[in-house]
């Protein structure tokens, strides 16, 4: 997966001239700080440096995870268009453009982001590249939240991380509160990022909502440490990504686990793929999670037919039916 070419053409024209040097050591002490879950009250973000580093190294995977937690979205609600979108903590917009992609109808945004360097980041990035003006917001979570409007559309991603675990709850009630149609939370594919997304499933099912993906039902969690839930989307790394990261080989896996809880009636729900198929001579092994709430390792032989060459055509993280 690659950044859309308008983004890709706006990220390269910040990036132009940044020493790559600087670069590679501020990117480097944030993925420290994102793998050591640091929560020390500073932002990780906090200066232009840092912001640029976020656009050469992270950008591109957190692109990548939003797009495919939205692609699957889509696939579960295909009744559902968003025209509204409040992304809280957004960072330098990732969210906009992966909602803008994926439905062009969208014709409002309220983008709420404390780091004052990212967030005049994410607005030069859009200047002129959307059907309206982005509505973006100094503010924090805890603080700001209440003044933010409701929305069809309402986003939390690799956020959580950063947060006191005791705030989950309030801050989860506030979140659905805005949501018109759906909520979409997205975090790191850590064991931790999945605890976090567990917690925030058990209060939103709390609150009433339905879950309508990447869960195959609404029952316990079937999964067990030290296992856990997660996917996985290939990222096509850039010339300035490779230089920043230090890296030879054109592509990275950004690990993800999300959660998208809805307003809406979810249609028949269809068993999701939780590991990379293991395809043999006739057969396709699947570790599926069900909707009955059970794991399930199907062997999907060439004699089922039709569901045998969906199971070829499957990869992790998808809904089969």
């Amino acid at each position: 997966m690659e950044l859309p070419r308008l983004l890709r053409s706006a990220v390269d024209a910040v990036l132009e001239g940044v020493p790559t040097a600087d670069l590679a050591r501020a990117g480097e002490a944030l993925s420290r700080r994102y793998r050591a879950e640091t929560r020390d009250g500073r932002l990780h973000l906090s200066d232009d440096l840092f912001a640029k580093a976020y656009l050469a190294a992270r950008l591109p995977a957190t692109f990548a995870a939003l797009a495919a937690a939205m692609a699957e979205l889509e696939d579960a609600l295909p009744d559902f268009a968003p025209s509204s979108l409040l992304d809280v903590g957004a960072g330098p917009g990732t969210a906009l453009w992966a909602a803008t992609e994926r439905w062009p109808a969208m014709a409002a945004a309220t983008l709420l982001e404390a780091s004052r360097p990212i967030r005049a980041m994410g607005e030069r990035l859009g200047a002129g590249a959307f059907a309206f003006a982005p509505d973006w917001r100094e503010g924090t979570v805890a603080a700001d939240l209440a003044a933010a409007p409701a929305a069809d559309l309402v986003v939390l991603s690799y956020v959580l991380d950063e947060l006191d675990p005791a705030a989950l709850p309030a801050l989860v009630g506030a979140l659905w509160a805005r949501t018109r149609g759906v909520l979409l939370v997205v975090e790191p594919g850590t064991p931790a990022g999945w605890r976090r997304i567990l917690a925030v499933r058990e209060r939103l099912l709390a609150l009433g909502a339905a879950i309508a993906a990447p869960c195959a039902h609404e029952a316990p969690c079937p999964v067990q440490a030290p296992d856990w839930c997660h996917f996985a989307r290939r990222v096509a790394r850039t010339r300035v990504h490779l230089r920043t990261k230090e890296a030879v080989v054109p592509f990275e896996d950004e690990k993800f686990i999300y959660l998208a809880a809805t307003r809406m009636v979810v249609p028949a729900r269809r068993a999701r793929i939780l590991a990379p198929p293991r395809a043999g001579s006739g057969k396709v092994a699947l570790k599926l999670c069900r909707p009955d709430g059970t794991l399930e390792e199907a062997l999907v032989t060439k004699r089922e037919g039709e569901r045998f060459r969906a199971a070829r055509r499957a990869d992790w993280g998808d809904a089969l039916g």
